[in-house]
């Protein structure tokens, strides 16, 4: 069976569209997360020793968690298949050209990506031309 979405380089790259959703968000990295870190994490990766989380800085902040960083999170609108060959590249290569760092982290149909909240106006600029 194949991934739904969209798997044409070229029409993604000319339908691509950015939203940003509301907040400013950071990771943490937990050995046990907490009920209270999980209920407010918008994505959680499990890894080894560690749970990473994203969640608004505010969350971590009443947590106790350092926040080591302070992103926008951007959700690229196109209906991306995960079976899609080359859209982070050329996402990342625009991003790249403006010198803005990127974490990027794939939904089933979209791709999200996590920017500098200082930067977010560059990035949505640079994904949108």
């Amino acid at each position: 069976m194949t991934a739904p979405g969209q798997t044409d380089l070229e029409a993604m790259l000319a339908k691509l569209a950015v939203e940003r959703r509301p907040g400013v968000f950071t990771y943490v990295a937990v050995e046990v997360p907490t009920p209270g870190l999980l209920a407010a994490a918008h994505a959680v990766i499990t890894e080894g020793e560690l749970t990473t989380i994203v969640l608004p800085v505010e969350a971590a902040e009443r947590s106790g968690q350092p926040v080591a960083v302070r992103l926008a999170w951007l959700t690229l609108t196109v209906y991306s298949s995960l079976e899609a060959i080359g859209l982070t590249a050329a996402v990342s290569a625009r991003l790249t050209e403006r010198d803005i760092s990127c974490n990027v982290l794939a939904g089933y149909h979209h791709d999200h990506l996590l920017v500098p909240v200082e930067r977010v106006g560059d990035a949505i600029e640079a994904l949108t031309i």
